[in-house]
């Protein structure tokens, strides 16, 4: 092999490894922008119980509103 076979090899493995890394990382993105809207959907969620536990009389003053108050429930997945 001549020195320049042996640079062109060393360019073709070096751009190979960059493009493998380049997909990995959008990968991982990916994986992280799920992650970061499943931790805010659980933000949320945590959020809507403790309104809903606490406001839990104030829905059963009016019309309707125990109905409504079990389909937030269902919804935020809140048990009583």
């Amino acid at each position: 092999m001549e020195l320049l076979e042996i640079y062109l090899l060393n360019l073709v493995i070096t751009v190979a490894m960059f493009i493998v890394l380049i997909f990995r990382a959008w990968i991982e993105f990916k994986n992280y922008k799920v992650m970061w809207k499943e931790m805010d959907w659980h933000k949320t969620r945590s959020t809507a119980k403790e309104i809903l536990k606490a406001e839990k009389e104030l829905f059963q003053k009016i019309e309707g509103g125990q109905e409504l108050y079990d389909i937030l429930c269902h919804m935020f997945e809140v048990e009583d």
